[in-house]
C-alpha cells in the first residue's frame, strides 16, 4: 500500500475547553523496529483526553502530542521487527497517544484482533477500558472467585467493562451511579444492586447486600471524601484501588481501621507503564476475556458515535456525565 505522507488528525492548541480541539494536518507517523502502523477507523474517547485537553495530564516525552489513548482499524505497515500480524490484519490497540487522527502507531504486543463479530466501532471501546480493569481489578486488586466488587461510577466507561467483566468471572458486583436510569443500565449489565449516590448512602445500601460484611475489592474513580466510607464498606482483608480523583486528590485516612481489618488501598496509572507490562496485559485479555467477548458474554456498551472533526463535542458529552458507556469517533 503507497501510504500518504499526511494526514488528518485533532490537535490541542493549547490548554483548555473542548474549544481548543481543532483540525489539523500532520505527517503520517512511521513505526518503528517492534511497531504497526494503524489506518484508524475508530477511536475512543476517555477521560486521560479530557484532562491532556486541560492541562492536568502531560503526554510522557516519547508519546505523541496528539490525544486517544485507544484505536481500531487495519494494520498497513509494519517494523522491521514485528511478528506478531502483518499488513491487512485488523486490530484494537491501546496506544501511547496519537489516536485522534487517520494513522497511528503503536507496540505490537499492546494490538489485539478486533474480536468476531465486531465492528470497527465497538473494537475500539474495548482497549484503554479492559486494560485498566484488567490492570487494576485484577492484577492490583486480586479480585478472586467468590469475591464480591463495588464500582464506584459503574455507568462510566470504566464502569459497564468492571462490571461485566467481573460478573463474567463469577464476582457478585455492586455499583453507584448518578441517576436511577443509570442504575438500572448498571443492573442490565449484571450488577446485583446499583445504589443512586445522589439519593441514596451507598455505605448503608452496600453494608445491607451483604449481611454487613463489606465488599472484597472497590474499584474507585472518585476519592476525596468517599474515602472513608469506602474503607468502612470493605470486607476485612479488602482491597481499595484508585484509578481517578474526581472529587480531589486528599482525604482523611484513619490508620487505626486499616490496621485493625488488614485494609490495603492502591492504585495506578497505566500509561507511564512499560510497554512490556501492557503486553503482558493485552495476552491475559486476548487468553481469558477474548472469548467472552466474541461468545457475546461481554459485549461493548456505546452510547454516541461522532465524525473525527466533532471531537470537541464528544468531550463536551463526557465532562457532562450525561452518557452511560463508551463515546468514540469514527475516522
Amino acid at each position: 500500500m503507497t501510504l500518504p505522507q499526511n494526514m488528518r488528525a485533532v490537535e490541542i492548541s493549547k490548554p483548555g475547553g473542548p474549544e481548543v480541539l481543532v483540525a489539523a494536518q500532520r505527517p503520517v507517523p512511521q513505526p518503528r523496529s517492534t511497531e504497526i502502523l494503524v489506518k484508524v477507523e475508530a477511536a475512543g474517547v476517555n477521560r486521560p483526553d479530557v484532562l491532556q485537553r486541560q492541562g492536568n495530564y502531560a503526554p510522557p516525552p516519547d508519546a505523541s502530542d496528539l490525544p486517544g489513548l485507544e484505536i481500531a482499524g487495519e494494520v498497513v505497515a509494519c517494523g522491521a521487527g514485528v511478528s506478531m500480524w502483518k499488513p491487512g490484519d485488523r486490530v484494537c490497540a491501546l496506544t501511547h497517544g496519537g489516536g485522534y487522527a487517520e494513522y497511528c502507531v503503536t507496540p505490537e504486543v499492546q494490538a489485539l484482533p478486533v474480536p468476531q463479530g465486531l465492528s470497527a466501532i465497538e473494537a475500539a471501546s474495548l482497549p484503554e477500558t479492559f486494560f485498566t480493569v484488567w490492570n487494576n481489578v485484577y492484577d492490583r486488586g486480586k479480585l478472586a472467585a467468590g469475591e464480591t466488587l463495588l464500582v464506584q461510577g459503574g455507568s462510566s466507561g470504566i464502569g459497564v467493562t468492571a462490571i461485566q467483566m467481573a460478573v463474567a468471572t463469577g464476582n457478585r458486583v455492586f455499583a453507584t451511579a448518578g441517576s436511577d436510569d443509570k442504575c438500572a443500565a448498571c443492573v442490565r449489565l449484571g450488577a446485583e444492586k446499583a445504589v443512586n449516590y445522589r439519593t441514596q448512602d451507598f455505605l448503608a445500601e452496600i453494608q445491607a447486600a451483604t449481611d454487613g460484611k463489606g465488599v472484597n475489592v472497590i474499584l474507585d474513580m472518585v476519592g476525596g471524601d468517599y474515602v472513608p466510607k469506602e474503607l468502612k464498606c470493605l470486607a476485612d482483608d479488602g482491597r481499595l484501588v484508585f484509578i481517578a480523583f474526581l472529587r480531589g486528590p486528599k482525604t482523611e485516612l484513619d490508620i487505626n481501621e486499616l490496621m485493625r481489618r488488614r485494609l490495603s488501598i492502591t492504585g495506578s496509572t497505566l500509561r507511564p507503564r512499560p510497554v512490556e507490562y501492557k503486553g503482558f496485559v493485552a495476552r491475559n485479555l486476548r487468553e481469558r476475556f477474548w472469548p467472552l467477548i466474541e461468545s457475546g458474554r461481554i459485549k461493548p456498551v456505546i452510547h454516541q458515535t461522532f465524525p473525527l472533526a466533532q471531537a470537541a463535542d464528544a468531550h463536551r458529552l463526557m465532562e457532562s456525565s450525561q452518557h452511560v458507556g463508551k463515546l468514540v469517533l469514527t475516522i
